[in-house]
Parts: structure tokens; sequence; C-alpha cells
């Protein structure tokens, strides 16, 4: 009997080179060996896909050494599950983070090539719909700059958030085949395909020793297919890896059925299965889209558990003693908590270990973390629902629930009331479960994302289970990667910086304070001023391409970017917008400052007042764009498509970066970070992160307004707007001009809802209440940036003072407190 060898000594292999010349000869590799073309073929994808190949060689060698290092390491790891990884393009941050931007912009130069033709023949990757999945990417990001054992875990959408297209001033959605051309920067693993059931029931049974047991049968199964994708660290060497699976089904089709003609049944299960991972997030108002968004992410937390219990069994065999000292799972928002059950599922069915050992490795694994204050987006499942497609978690999901009431009970003895308030299962007319209160339950750790947020979870939503267990909550100020956000999209202004104070920033952002002096220096901020322009313009050029608007880069560019939603209070800043109009038109413009207010972002697809906003916007745009009166006074556009690779065009061009959610409403916000790294100064309520940025930067560089927290929540119930609308005339002629249809000459009525939100004594955004405080601030913003002398002296500090909002400075927060992990070093 021979023993298998390796096909090739890998130790042999000689590393790639990365000289521009060896870049060179990689890009003529690729183009002519793998992807079969010929100097006839001009596609500006090819060549792209070429050199993305060359760049992908010189993270496989990091990657290898890297999955060895934290093998031969043997210390704990942790799997970060998210439902969004919202990545962006690629080709930008690796050739950074490989320290290739020389070698790579030389190589194209000697193959007539550009690198932003190049980086822009990329698509985004359509894995995450806004903030939570942005924040996943950079997470994963910061984890391998700083060399920490983390594999990120998510699903590998087919479809990724719709594209927006803006018909007659209304979002239309169409589907993003982000996937069409292929993705070069993921390798398909099948050999570690995972087995996913639906359906079926529970059968108990006594096992050889005639221990009552459960298991989980009559399934209808998928299977879950591994995408790995390369995440580099910065000029480290190290990659760690984004996990994505694709849903398949387990056989291709039923010969039978086919054979006597029945093509569409014969492949029935195929598509139903391929449909789990086929587009992000369904839209959830029917029932189909909740089954479908429910099997999503019993998908993600099933294939993912088994994935690296397979691993553990592999290494450690069957005995998980000291599991939980070598692993953590941190979920990301509600959408992953069913891995609470299905990891007790797997150890106490599959493993045979009883419940007391299975708990006590399931609760001392996971961590919980917790992005909203809304009660509504805290996911509930209906019990008949959950029953029928995932009866055997639903089974332990009772169980530790009767356990936790037991808790209850001892605690606070004849607390009917509260064990109704905290148990997992909600009574009603249809039962609920309950999946923030399961993570609390089976997690060791539960964190909010920005300090006002935290509190703000123990001392409302959470304050019940605050009080059974105070050691749980903590925080975690959410961050964002200023490798991504100022080093790859900001290069004037990274150059600049680096040239006085050195790069170090790039990988310890709170260096940046050694800019802050540069800010008395006069020299220091023209050249500053000259950064921001050049950002500016290219701004310009894109909103002239993508809105046929002309933007001055003169003026004031007014920034407001995010999911549209009310809380984030778009109307707010639409409000502001018709208020300076009608300051035009009826010729007050004295000591004016110019502006050009941008607004972007997606409404999910059922959200009718988002949608309604949407189109508010651009009726209003319509009008004040083509009025001579206007002219270049203000301008307003609203960006359509907002995505990754357009943020990083705007965020370093923004002068006034809009945060303006009602108090206690944010969770955290990072695009207020980003803003704020790359220069521009905050105009914003005392919400999520905003409270934390103001701290740093001093409230003088920071355009407060509006109600806070408490006093939003003191308002409630004695609330006026109708009488607010009527004592402030500016707020009148705005109401007016909407209300009388100025704004929808040919569609009466249009906007009705929305004029009636702002005027109805219920409305929960108070949007009114800041009507006049907002409408201030923004007025100091226009006087403030008249003087450009100190505008751009705030400028400068705003970017001197972010460095708390590192996602590296979050990262070693988690792991501090929660994961305890310790670096890994690749040998090579």
């Amino acid at each position: 009997m021979t023993t298998k060898s390796p096909i090739v000594d890998i130790t042999d292999v000689p590393r790639v080179g990365r000289s521009s010349d060896d870049m060179v000869k990689g890009m003529q590799r690729h183009f002519l060996r793998t992807l079969g073309l010929s100097k006839a073929c001009i596609s500006e994808h090819y060549k792209y896909q070429a050199l993305a190949y060359t760049v992908r060689d010189r993270l496989m060698e990091n990657w290898k050494d890297t999955k060895e290092a934290i093998t031969d390491a043997n210390g704990k790891r942790t799997f970060y599950l998210s439902l969004e990884f919202l990545m962006g393009r690629a080709l930008g941050n690796a050739v950074l983070n490989l320290g290739l931007d020389d070698a790579t912009t030389e190589a194209l130069h000697k193959l007539g090539l550009d690198i932003e033709e190049m980086i822009d023949a990329e698509h985004d990757a359509g894995l995450g719909n806004g903030g939570l999945g942005r924040l996943a990417a950079c997470f994963v990001d910061s984890c391998a700059t700083l060399q920490l054992p983390v594999t990120g875990y998510g699903i590998r959408y087919e479809y990724g958030m719709f594209r927006q297209h803006i018909v007659d001033g209304n979002q239309v959605e169409e589907p993003d085949h982000w996937l069409r051309e292929g993705n070069v920067w993921e390798l398909e693993r099948p050999e570690y395909t995972q087995r996913i059931h639906f359906g079926g029931y529970t059968e108990h049974y006594r096992d050889e020793n005639n221990v009552l047991r459960s298991r989980w049968t009559g399934t209808h199964d998928v299977l879950a297919v591994p995408f790995d994708t390369p995440i580099p660290g910065y000029k480290n060497n190290t990659v760690n890896t984004l996990r994505l699976w694709k849903s398949a089904a387990t056989d291709e089709f039923d010969l039978g059925e086919f054979n006597s003609g029945d093509y569409a049944q014969s492949v029935a299960a195929k598509n139903e299965a391929e449909h789990i991972s086929m587009v992000l997030y369904p839209n959830d108002s029917s029932e189909n889209g909740k089954e479908l968004r429910l099997r999503q992410q019993y998908f993600l937390a099933s294939a993912s558990i088994k994935d690296v219990l397979r691993q553990w069994v592999e290494a450690h065999g069957k005995d998980f003693s000291d599991f939980a000292e070598k692993n953590c799972f941190q979920l990301n928002d509600t959408h992953p908590t069913v891995s609470v059950a299905e990891l007790m599922r797997i150890l106490m069915d599959e493993y045979r270990l009883e419940w007391d050992e299975a708990w006590a490795v399931t609760s001392k694994t996971m961590a919980y973390t917790n992005h909203t204050l809304l009660p509504e987006a805290l996911e509930r499942w209906s019990v008949p629902l959950f029953g029928r497609l995932l009866p055997r978690l639903l089974d332990i999901i009772y169980e530790i629930n009767a356990r936790f009431l037991a808790v209850l009970a001892q605690k606070w003895p004849g607390d009917v009331e509260r064990q109704r308030r905290m148990s997992i299962i909600e009574e009603g007319d249809v039962q609920q479960v309950r999946m923030a209160y399961l993570a609390i339950v089976g997690s060791f750790s539960v964190n909010g994302v920005a300090q006002l947020h935290s509190d703000l979870l123990v001392a409302g939503l959470f304050n019940d289970f605050y009080q059974l267990w105070p050691e749980k909550f903590n925080n975690k100020t959410n961050g964002v990667t200023q490798r991504r956000w100022v080093a790859m999209c900001n290069k004037p202004m990274t150059s600049l910086i680096s040239k006085n104070i050195g790069d170090s920033w790039i990988t310890q952002l709170s260096d940046l304070k050694k800019l802050a002096p540069y800010a008395e220096k006069k020299d220091f901020r023209k050249k500053w001023a000259a950064c921001k322009r050049e950002n500016k313009e290219r701004l310009a050029a894109l909103v002239l391409q993508d809105c046929d608007v002309s933007f001055d880069p003169d003026a004031m560019f007014d920034i407001q970017v995010k999911r549209i939603h009310e809380y984030k209070r778009q109307l707010l800043n639409l409000l502001h917008v018709v208020h300076l109009y009608n300051r035009i038109k009826r010729g007050d413009t004295a000591n004016w400052t110019n502006r050009c207010v941008l607004i972007g972002g997606k409404a999910a697809p059922g959200y009718y007042m988002a949608k309604k906003i949407i189109k508010l916007t651009n009726n209003i745009a319509e009008v004040i764009n083509n009025d001579p009166d206007v002219g270049d006074k203000l301008k307003l556009v609203f960006f359509p498509n907002y995505r990754v690779s357009a943020m990083e065009v705007i965020a370093p061009a923004a002068d006034l970066s809009e945060q303006i959610s009602t108090a206690g409403k944010e969770a955290s916000g990072t695009g207020n970070m980003k803003f704020m790294m790359n220069g521009a100064l905050t105009i914003g309520t005392l919400d999520g992160a905003n409270i934390e940025i103001r701290e740093e930067v001093g409230e003088e560089n920071f355009f407060l307004f509006g109600l806070d927290a408490a006093e939003v929540e003191a308002t409630r119930g004695n609330y006026n707007p109708n009488a607010i609308i009527e004592a402030d005339e500016d707020f009148k002629q705005v109401m007016n001009l909407i209300e009388c249809g100025h704004f929808s000459q040919f569609e009466p009525g249009l906007f009705d809802s929305i004029t009636g939100s702002v005027r109805c004594a219920d409305d929960p955004w108070l949007t009114a209440a800041d009507f006049r405080s907002y409408i201030d601030a923004q007025e100091r913003a226009s006087i403030a940036f008249q003087d450009q002398e100190q505008w751009q002296k705030m400028s400068v500090l705003n970017t001197a003072y972010s460095g708390k909002f590192s996602t590296d400075r979050t990262m070693q927060d988690y792991n501090r407190d929660i994961w305890k992990l310790t670096p890994v070093q690749p040998k090579s």
C-alpha cells in the first residue's frame, strides 16, 4: 500500500516578486494563461481581472502562512457571525495593505494602464445594506491588521442590496447581480461543505446505554458550500479569512421526474435550496419573506457552527471540556442569535453532551452585540413558523426558557409580571420567540456600540436583564478603518499628513494628535485646503456624471448619506433646504454662503415613508436647480445608488457632515466617523457616537442642536408640533411651500403623508421640536464657513482628534474585555 503524497512540495515553490517588473509579468501571464486572452482584447474588465489575479498571488502566500501560524499556535480563536459584510471593492484595499502602491502604479504605467480605471472596473461586493455590514467589514480588516485570529462568517449572496435607480423622482429597485462576471477574490472550498436541516420533526429514542436522547429527523436538507475571501492586514504579512456560505441542493434534480417530462418539478428542490443565498435580506413584509429570512439566519448559524466544530474535532477529538477556553462566537446583532440553540442541539444530539455540559460550553462561548434601540428592530419569530422550519431548535428554546424562568422565580419570587416581560417566549394571540432575549440569556457578554447606546440599553430596553446580570453588559464604541477611509480613499490628505507627522497613524490612529499644532500653521492650512479642493472637484465630477447637476467646489458641500429612515431625519434636512430656498426667493441673501446639499441612501423596498422622502428630495431638487433666481446659491441632489465606492469619493469631499437623528435613536453611526477623519465638521444631535465625537474634538468644533435623549423622552405626551409651527414664521412658510403643492404642482396632495407626520402629536422623531434649533445651527455653520482660515483650523482638528474612532481601537477593546485572544505572527 502506497502513501499518498502531495502533488508538489510547496516549500520549493519560489515566492512571487513584488517589483513593478514582476507585476507586469504576472499580469501578462494571467491575461494569457488564466483568462485565455490575447492583445486583441480591449475590455477593461479583463485587464482588471489580470491585475487582481496578480495581486491575489501575493496574498496567497501570506494567507497560507497565516493559517499555518494560527494552527500551530493552538490558541483561542473568535468567529464573527454576521448576515452582512459590506466589503466594497477589494483591489485598492489589497494593493494598499500589501504595500504594492508604487509597484502597481509603475507596472500599469509600463502597460499603458491607469490604476483608477482598474479600480473602477471592479463591482462593489453586494453583501450588506448599510452601517451594520460596513462595520463588519471594518472589523475584519482591523483584526487582520492587529493579527488577531478572527474568522468572519457570512452568506455569499448572489444578488446584493438592490441597485437604486431614480425614475421620475421615485426609487426603483433592480437586482444587483454583483457576481455576474465572477469574483477573483474568492476560493470555493467544497471539501468543507455542510448539510443544513429544515422541517421534519423531533424524535426521542434511547441510545445503546439506555439514555433518553433526541434527534431531528424527516428533514429537508440543503448544502452550505463555503467560499473563502482573503482579508489582508496592513503591511504585516497576515491574511485572515472571511468564509461565505452558498446554498445548494443535495441532489441536482429528480431524474425520474425529468425522464417523465416534468422538468420544472425535477429541479424544484435545487431552486428552493439556492433561494437561501440568492438575495440579501428579502423583503419580509410577506410570510414568504419572513420564512426566507429565518432560513437565511439559521443557514448562516448552522453552517458556521458546524464548520468550527469540524475543525475542533479534527484537532481535539470529541472532548469539549476546554472548547470555551479556545473559542468565541461574536454575534453581530440579533440575526445570528439562533446560534445559541444550534450549538446546544449539535452538542447534545450529535456529540451526546448532557444539558448542563452543553449549556456550560454554549453560555461561555457566545457574545452578543446589539445595534439598535428601536424595539421593533429586535427580531421576533412566530412560534408556528419557527416550529415548522426548526422544530428541534424550538424544543431547545422552550427548555432554555423554562430553566431561565426558574432562575427568575428564584431571584424574584412571585414576580410573575417580570417573568412575563423577560420570557424568551412572548405570549399573545400568536406566541413569538424573542431573539434578542435568547441572545442575552445564552451569552456571557452583551455590548452596545456607543456609550449613550449602551447606557440607554441598560436603563431601558434591557433593564430587567441588567438587574439580573449587570456583569454581562459593556460598551464597545464603534469605529472605522483608517486604511480604507483615509489612506486609500483620500490620497491627497494622506500624503500631506504623512509628510508632516509620518505614517504611523495608518496603524495607530491616535498618532493623528500630532497634527493638532499644524492647525495653527497658515502654510499647512493652505495645503490642507488644496487637498479638500481636489477632493471636492472629484466629487463634483461624479455628481455631474450621475445627477447632471453642477456643484461649485467653492461652495459648502453639505452631505447626508445613510439609509433613508425617518429616525435619521433626512426630512429635517429637507426642511432646512426649503427654508434656504424660501430665503432666496424673498431676497434675504445678505451675507449668504453658497451651499451644495447632497443626500443619498436606499429605502427598504417596503418602506413607504422612506420612499416618499426620496421623492420629495428629488422634487425639491428639480425646482431649486432649475430656478434662475437661485443659481449657484443653492444646489440639491439625491445621489443615486449610494454604495461603498461612492462613499470613498464623498467622504473626502465633505465640508459639513449631517448627523441629525432624533437623540436616543441612533445606536452609534459610523458615517459620522468617516467624515470626521476626512476633516468634515459635524452638525448633529447628542445621539450615538456624536457625543463622543464632540467630546474628542471640542464643542467649539462641532455644531450642536436639538433635544438630548432625556429631553426627547420628557417631550413625549405633551408635544404640540402645530403650535411650534404656528409660532415660527420661517417654519410656517416652509410647511406652506410643501403643503400648497409648490414642489408637486402636477401631483396635488403627493406629500400630505409627510407634512402630516411632521404635524402629528405622536411623531416619534420630533422633527418639529428640533426645527428652530437646527436652522440656527445651520446658520452658525454658514457664517463659520465664510472664514476659511478658521474653518480649515477646525477641519484639521477634526481629523487630528479622530483617533478614538478607529476600528483598531474598537477591536482592541473587544479583545481585552471579551475575546482575550493572543495575536499570531506568521512565520514568513
